[in-house]
């Protein structure tokens, strides 16, 4: 066999043993997109932590901007929550380390012992959050 011919069934084998071995790309729920607003006693809420955990326990999470705005990404640049129930917590954005005796503004029942749930339904989905202290 020719040097060119071992070139090339060399190639050929180290990329079927690439292709073989290499991480198959994950499989997504089925996910929609989500945005909203969040506001505490009326006022808009910036630069708070808004995640949605799905009953699978996937989790989604998005940054309010200076108007209160969210929007939800499920991984990287992939936008959206997992369709169906979802548990919601908003939390304060902190810098590291948090002071020892930092208590959230938020209330724990919108974070750490959230009663917040919503429904994500297939498509486009706008949910508020209309916090009171």
């Amino acid at each position: 066999m020719s040097r060119i011919h071992c070139l090339v069934v060399i190639v050929f084998v180290s990329l079927v043993f690439v292709a073989g071995c290499s991480t198959p790309s994950r499989d997504l729920p089925d996910l929609a997109t989500v945005s909203g607003t969040v506001t505490m006693d009326g006022k808009p809420l910036s630069r708070v932590s808004v995640f949605f955990e799905s009953a699978n326990g996937h989790g989604a999470a998005g940054t309010t901007d200076q108007n209160g705005r969210y929007e939800l990404y499920f991984s990287g640049d992939t936008k959206g929550a997992e369709v169906g129930a979802n548990t919601v917590r908003i939390t304060t954005v902190l810098d590291f380390p948090t002071p020892p005796d930092y208590r959230d503004p938020i209330p724990a029942k919108y974070n750490s012992s959230s009663e917040l749930t919503v429904t994500v339904q297939p498509g486009t989905n706008t949910h508020d959050f209309a916090l009171t202290r």
